[in-house]
């Protein structure tokens, strides 16, 4: 099992209050960089093509 590799959007402000997301493990994994505790979503790799592709539309 590979350790996640986590890494915030280059869009968050400079405070890095934003989301993280680590895509170099299986399922995506996502997590709130401020609680990042709270544990993390996972979403398969599929879902998260998907989703990022309706944000750039």
């Amino acid at each position: 099992m590979s350790t996640p590799d986590w890494r915030t959007s280059r869009h968050s402000g400079e405070n890095g209050n934003c989301v993280e997301v680590a895509l170099n493990v299986v399922p995506v994994r996502v997590r709130d960089s401020k609680d990042r505790a709270a544990g993390a979503q996972s979403y398969s790799r599929t879902a998260w093509r998907a989703f990022t592709a309706h944000l750039r539309r």
